[in-house]
Parts: C-alpha cells; sequence; structure tokens
C-alpha cells in the first residue's frame, strides 16, 4: 500500500488555455467540476482547437480561464483584461488572439476531433512550420467529453521534481505538464509506471481507477502565460522515461498517468492519498 497526500488540485476550464488551482472541487465521473467544459472550434476545418497542433494555436497559452461554464468562466488576455464567457463579442475576441475564427463551445460536436502534431517534428522545425500531425478523436476513455483520452490526469512530485532537475532554473513543471492532481507519495520518481490498474483513494469518498501513463506532445514546450518556451520539457522526460503508454503505441516520453472515476467525491488539498 503506497499512501500520500494530494498537494495541489487543478482545473482548465477552457481546452488549452491555462488554468487555474483549487483549494477543493467536486470530482465526478467528467473529472473536476467544470474541467474542460469548453473548447474552441475552428470554424475553417470544424475541429477542436489544441496546442496540441502548436504552429496553429500555441497562442491559446497566452490566455487563462477560471470558473464553472456557463456563465462564470472569466479569460484573461494577454494584455490582463478580464472577459466573461457570457459576454455577446467572446468569439471576435478570441479569435483575434488566436488568429483564427473560432467559436466557444459547451458541447461536443458529433464526430470531433483535433490535430496531435508529432512532437519530434515540432522540435526540429520549431513553431513557424507546419509538420505532420495525427487526427485523433475526442474523449476515448471519456465519451461526450473534450477530454483528449481520459478525464483526470495526475503526476507525483517526485516525478515533477525529477525532471526540474534537468530543467533551467524556473522553467516550471506544473504548469507545463497540466495535471488535474498532484500527489506527494511515497514513491520514487516515475512510479506513475506502476500504477496502472491500480485505484486510488482521495479523501473520504473519491476512488480512482489508473487506466494508462501519459504521453507526452510538444504542449509542455511551448511558452505558457510568463513560462517561456522550453523544448527540454520533451527531451528530458524522453531521456528519463520513454515508455509505452498503451499497447501498439511504441515507447513514447510519459509524465502522469490517465484515470478515471470510480467513485465521485469532494476533495481538497492536503487530502490523503492511499494507492491499493
Amino acid at each position: 500500500m503506497i499512501s500520500g497526500r494530494l498537494v495541489q488540485l487543478r482545473r482548465y476550464p477552457v481546452k488549452s488555455l491555462l488554468g487555474e488551482r483549487l483549494p477543493a472541487a467536486d470530482v465526478g465521473e467528467t473529472g473536476v467540476a467544470g474541467d474542460r467544459a469548453l473548447a474552441l472550434l475552428d470554424r475553417a476545418t470544424g475541429r477542436v482547437a489544441s496546442a496540441k497542433q502548436p504552429h496553429r494555436w500555441h497562442n491559446l497559452l497566452t490566455l487563462r480561464a477560471a470558473g464553472t461554464a456557463p456563465d462564470a468562466v472569466r479569460i484573461t488576455l494577454p494584455d490582463g483584461r478580464h472577459l466573461s464567457t457570457a459576454e455577446p463579442d467572446i468569439d471576435v475576441v478570441l479569435s483575434a488572439t488566436a488568429g483564427r475564427s473560432v467559436t466557444l463551445v459547451d458541447a461536443v460536436p458529433a464526430d470531433a476531433t483535433l490535430l496531435r502534431s508529432h512532437p519530434d517534428a515540432v522540435l526540429a522545425a520549431g513553431l513557424a512550420d507546419e509538420v505532420p500531425a495525427d487526427e485523433s478523436r475526442l474523449g476515448s476513455a471519456a465519451p461526450g467529453t473534450f477530454f483528449d483520452f481520459a478525464p483526470i490526469h495526475l503526476v507525483t512530485t517526485a516525478t515533477l521534481d525529477r525532471i526540474a532537475a534537468d530543467l533551467p532554473p524556473e522553467a516550471g513543471t506544473v504548469e507545463r505538464y497540466r495535471p488535474n492532481l498532484v500527489l506527494d507519495t511515497s514513491g520514487d520518481a516515475f512510479a506513475e509506471n506502476g500504477w496502472v490498474g491500480r485505484e486510488l483513494r482521495i479523501g473520504p469518498a473519491l476512488v480512482l481507477a489508473v487506466l494508462a501513463l501519459t504521453p507526452r506532445c510538444a504542449v509542455p514546450t511551448l511558452a505558457h502565460g510568463p513560462l517561456p518556451r522550453e523544448t527540454e520539457a520533451l527531451r528530458v522526460p524522453a531521456r528519463l522515461n520513454r515508455i509505452e503508454p498503451l499497447p501498439g503505441l511504441g515507447p513514447q516520453p510519459c509524465v502522469g498517468a490517465y484515470a478515471r472515476v470510480v467513485r465521485p467525491g469532494r476533495v481538497a488539498e492536503g487530502d490523503p492519498v492511499t494507492i491499493g
């Protein structure tokens, strides 16, 4: 039995925008309440906008979202202005920042997909050039949601600390890898590799089932608000933890793990964690 505690709880109300840290939240079948409740739809292609295609969407990470949908989400613009998602000109403002015509949506379109640029190609080409990308459907383990795969992404402090040891000072880790739950446990770095198929209990009620490791795309390398671009944020996990996240995918740089909710519950920072 592994034990620990929940040290950070995070939510990202709009897909691919910066998010917020929470002291407590309800966690249900669709993850942390309000997480990825909204997304931007590219009017030209019909695809969901995602910073996983950096040459087109890296500007989304200059925006920060906070609050819960549909009316109370507040977006902070790069110039410091605040805008409610309920305002009538929200699409105009977001399109100007994104550099493409987008629509803010709260329901997943039928057959919704996004493009995930090949991470190694992004590292080689930079952000200016379009590179090969794979098209994927949303929510394989959480149908009808804007999640890439599953509703919960978790990572340990040991894993983040080990990566940070090989990054420049103040490069940031939690912000770059975008977890919902940061856990301080008794395990070593990349202990999550051994958690697939196991259950986590957090606080008085929440139970999670760990489904798979989290393969990393180019997103951690991008500028996140004030954090500058940092290509080592992908190269370091590639050196330290290249492993197959799901059968057939082949070895990939992995940080953290995906989970689904077995039993919902309310959690707060400081809650005890056990891994069975």
